[in-house]
């Protein structure tokens, strides 16, 4: 019989955790992971080429669970890499799991436990204190010193992970301690239990006070809101109180795109900005009225602010309110046996109307019939059920806004902005459901993951990636142009993508402006990876921060 090492520990705990995937890439202190998952039936492993794509990867593998179902348990992912430079380069990633509040579990090798503690003592890999890179990063750090901790550890940071506000955690086990044989009974009964984040009753009863008396109540829908599952809760409660519902931009998808009451998610125009103002009332759900939320701080509402929001720190921290730290989904259950239930009159419809309109003569007035059918072209040749994955990127700035999210969820990295998401976390999510799943990129933005096209050949996941190459970074352009008249360092040598990928085995097409909804559909109804490149210079819609009109 095999000796059991501390991997094989860990590997089991994980299994117990309800871990099915786990994403990892080897390093020389994490061989007894490694070692573990090659002898493990019922973990499949997805690897990377470098690290920050495979966090990435696992957070689009959580998030395209969470939207699949928005009423399970926290689907926490699982991320394996190695010590030192490898744990490193997950950072931006996890900043981007962090501020999106997507529930990845990294668990990164250690030098031996004699190294730790700061001594320097010449470790491969070693740093001071590698932990302190994490602990402003991540949700919660844990870190293992014996065999005999594994199982708690990994569950209380998997308990950490998939408790609201959900958010990256870390756990670091030495190298002596995944190699160390064990006789520990093999671990199968693990289970994690995150607490509710339950609200204050009498905070509740005031907010449905507030909220039966208001004669214009509106509701801004955050990604807290999404994130807890509240769909069915935010629906009715709209109905009940005939109030209009508004979507942050990570809140998309929350409530219905067409609904009667849905004023979407235009959050960079200056009519939905007042259009929130006004309201006697505006219930926040999972939101910290953030920059892009608060259209760059010009928000001013005029009426009284009811915010709720799992993340303490982020309650009151823009804006006075009634400020109830709870999960999204237990307020609004409570609100639905407190607060009144309205007849329809027509008002509450008329006004999410005439703000549309507004919205739409705005745009109509400028000159982005191009970019407007772009995304109209795209949206219309996702499958249903499709979900989407979208780097920073123009067309991906349009998306926050336009992208109807109803049948085809979006996922993006709008949380902390950082470049690269769209292929690898496009990869994670077709892990996730089996695909097919769309991956947006510019060109800029696909150069930090293109050589995760050997990743999706060689997992055969079903990604479809269209790159909009403008020749650089388009936004970025347009910020300095804008500012100064002129950009610096944005205009980027770039490979012949679709000969590149076909070098991979990846079917590739060059599209255009005319022919990008048919191409793309096309290449969506094959099975597995392929690549739709669109050569397009496409613009922004003209701020309305600035001139507030």
């Amino acid at each position: 019989m095999t000796q059991r090492i501390g991997g094989d520990v860990v590997v089991e705990t994980l299994r117990a955790l309800g871990a099915d995937t786990v994403f990892g890439l080897p390093g020389q202190h994490a061989l007894g992971l490694f070692e573990a998952l090659r002898r493990t039936d019922g973990l499949r492993v997805i690897s990377s080429r470098v690290e920050n794509n495979l966090a990435f990867a696992a957070d689009g593998h959580a998030r395209a669970r969470l939207a699949a179902d928005p009423d399970g348990p926290a689907p926490v992912t699982p991320m394996i890499v190695s010590t030192g430079p490898g744990a490193l380069l997950t950072l931006a990633s996890l900043q981007e799991s962090r501020a999106a509040s997507v529930p990845v579990l990294g668990i990164s090798s250690q030098i031996p436990v004699a190294g730790l503690g700061g001594g320097r003592h010449g470790y491969l890999h070693e740093l001071p204190d590698q932990q302190a890179s994490f602990r402003d990063v991540v949700k919660s750090v844990h870190v293992v010193r014996t065999v005999s901790q594994l199982p708690t550890a990994l569950r209380e940071a998997w308990e950490s992970a998939s408790t609201a506000p959900y958010g990256p955690v870390w756990v670091e086990i030495p190298q002596d301690i995944l190699l160390a044989p064990t006789e520990l009974p093999r671990i199968t009964s693990v289970t994690a239990q995150p607490a509710p984040l339950a609200p204050l009753p009498e905070l509740l009863t005031e907010a449905a006070e507030l909220l039966g008396a208001a004669k214009n109540p509106v509701i801004l829908a955050g990604g807290g809101a999404l994130r807890s599952g509240a769909h069915a809760e935010l629906k009715a409660l709209a109905e009940a109180l005939r109030a209009p519902v508004l979507s942050t931009f990570g809140g998309k998808g929350v409530f219905g795109w067409d609904h009667e009451l849905s004023g979407q998610s235009w959050l960079e125009d200056w009519h939905s900005t007042e259009f929130l103002a006004d309201a006697d009332v505006l219930l926040v759900l999972g939101s910290g009225l953030g920059e892009l939320s608060s259209n760059y701080r010009e928000f001013a509402p005029r009426g009284r602010l009811i915010q709720v929001e799992a993340d303490l720190g982020k309650l009151e921290s823009n804006y006075p309110a009634l400020g109830i730290h709870a999960d999204v989904r237990l307020v609004l259950q409570e609100l639905l046996e407190q607060v009144p239930f309205r007849q329809p009159n027509g008002a509450a419809e008329a006004a999410v109307a005439g703000l549309l309109t507004k919205v739409r003569e705005r745009l109509d007035a400028q000159p982005l019939a191009v970019e407007r059918k772009v995304i109209d072209d795209i949206r219309a040749a996702v499958p249903e059920g499709t979900q989407t994955f979208w780097d920073m990127t123009i067309a991906a700035y349009w998306a926050w806004s336009a992208w109807n999210p109803d049948g085809a969820p979006i996922h993006t990295a709008q949380g902390a902005g950082g470049l690269g998401y769209g292929l690898p976390g496009a990869l994670g999510g077709a892990a996730a459901t089996g695909g097919p799943v769309l991956a947006v990129s510019g060109d800029g933005g696909a150069m930090y993951g293109i050589a995760e096209l050997a990743t999706a050949v060689q997992h055969g996941l079903d990604v479809t990636w269209l790159v909009v190459d403008d020749g650089g970074y388009g936004i970025l352009r347009e910020y300095l142009t804008g500012a100064f008249g002129q950009s610096t360092a944005t205009e980027l040598a770039r490979p012949d993508f679709a000969a590149l990928a076909r070098s991979f085995g990846v079917s590739a097409t060059v599209s255009s402006l005319d022919t990008i909804g048919e191409d793309l559909a096309a290449e969506l109804g094959k099975p597995g990876p392929s690549l739709v490149v669109l050569p397009a210079l496409l613009k922004m819609f003209e701020p309305t921060h600035l001139e507030k009109k």
